[in-house]
């Protein structure tokens, strides 16, 4: 009798395991080899797309700066492994924190983005195709629209990683202001963008809006001013950054704009402004003396129209970078947790209950109450990772106050 009513449990047991990992499988659609196509929302949420450049220009024009955080966002996620959302995961040690990340912002308005995107097809787009499309009609608006839109044919499917980068990952996959070009082609290369010296060049270009924090400029500036920096312009950005004890960690933190022709433009002005000894950024100003980029930096600063076509090509490239599996990823309802953490629950009736967790890629854990204590019964191989939540649970009372 007794090795019958066990029996039937790890009946229950069973069937309880199906169905976790068939709820499982439901948060990780997406090509299995992490392939990405046009249109990939065309079914599934035929106005995904429409959806999110409807945001991105609304809050343009509330915050015009947005756009330029897009931009730089999509740059940071991409680079470092894949272009996953891992950078938009909240936690204790986060590529937000990183010290690269310093001066991101605006990434509540991916939340009002990604809201909007829920309340049409909940639970269908990922945070990570997000941060490509709106990265790309960021750029659209920014260059005024034109050409540049119809040049960036976005592909989507991407999925959302479920954890993010250590410090140190971003540290070696982001290079720094003070990069060489030599570092610069071979981080962009590892990140998927082919096109080597001329996409790289295209690229920076996205420095001809937005700013640049002095904590990142006074090493040109102090004690001289750079010889490599135009005289007139180096004195312009010391009444930027009056002093070389620029701080991190001020909230009235002290910048200077990319461009002072065409602050919010996404032009190859950038590009004049090299050639005329007027680069912000040390690894800017590189780019107009090394061999390899100079003649690319020659021609951008000519034609603004091939600076934009290599920049659509590039940022596209990038936006490609090593997209997830569907065993690898997920798709997000908040941005800033991975499913798992959301999702997380204990189920089950009678003396069996079991416990699912989605980050540890749907491992379900199942215990049988003995009257005095609960028993793991079923563990799907992966019985260490369920020890601590077993555990935890030692007493009818206190699994009641976990459910």
């Amino acid at each position: 009798m007794r090795g019958s009513r066990i029996s039937s449990r790890l009946v229950v047991a069973a069937t309880l395991l199906s169905s976790a990992l068939l709820l499982f499988c439901c948060f990780t659609t997406g090509d299995a080899n992490g392939r990405l196509e046009l249109g990939y929302y065309s079914s599934s949420c035929p106005r995904a797309e429409d959806i999110v450049r409807e945001q991105v220009t609304q809050l343009y024009h509330k915050h015009g700066n947005t756009a330029v955080s897009w931009l730089r966002a999509l740059f940071h996620d991409c680079m470092v492994g894949s272009c996953d959302a891992s950078l938009l995961l909240d936690g204790g040690v986060s590529e937000k924190s990183s010290p690269r990340s310093f001066g991101m912002r605006n990434f509540k308005y991916v939340d009002a983005i990604k809201s909007a995107l829920e309340r049409e097809c909940p639970g269908t787009v990922s945070c990570a195709d997000v941060l490509a499309l709106a990265a790309r009609d960021g750029a659209a608006i920014l260059a005024g629209g034109g050409p540049l839109a119809a040049e960036m044919p976005m592909r989507t499917g991407r999925l959302d990683s479920r954890v993010a980068a250590s410090h140190a990952d971003v540290e070696r996959a982001i290079p720094d202001h003070n990069a060489t070009v030599s570092e610069m082609l071979a981080a962009f290369a590892a990140a998927g963008v082919s096109g080597g010296a001329e996409a790289v060049t295209a690229l920076l270009g996205a420095h001809s809006v937005g700013r640049v924090h002095c904590a990142n400029l006074v090493a040109r500036l102090y004690p001289a001013v750079d010889a490599g920096v135009d005289p007139a312009y180096g004195e312009y950005l010391r009444g930027r950054c009056p002093t070389a004890d620029a701080r991190e960690d001020t909230r009235d933190v002290a910048y200077a704009r990319n461009d002072r022709v065409t602050p919010m433009v996404l032009d190859n002005m950038y590009y004049k402004n090299l050639l005329a000894r007027r680069g912000l950024l040390l690894v800017d100003q590189r780019l107009a003396d090394d061999p390899r980029t100079k003649p690319f930096v020659e021609r951008m600063a000519a034609d603004n129209d091939y600076f934009h076509d290599r920049f659509a090509a590039a940022l596209v490239a990038l936006s490609e970078n090593n997209p997830l599996g569907a065993g690898e990823g997920e798709v997000r309802r908040d941005c800033s947790e991975h499913e798992g953490k959301v999702r997380s629950r204990i189920f089950g009736r009678g003396r069996l209950r079991c416990w699912d967790e989605h980050a540890t890629g749907g491992t379900v854990c199942c215990w049988y109450w003995t009257m005095t204590t609960w028993v793991v019964m079923v563990v799907e191989d992966q019985e260490i990772a369920c020890l601590g939540q077993s555990q935890s649970i030692v007493s009818m009372d206190s699994f009641h106050a976990a459910t």
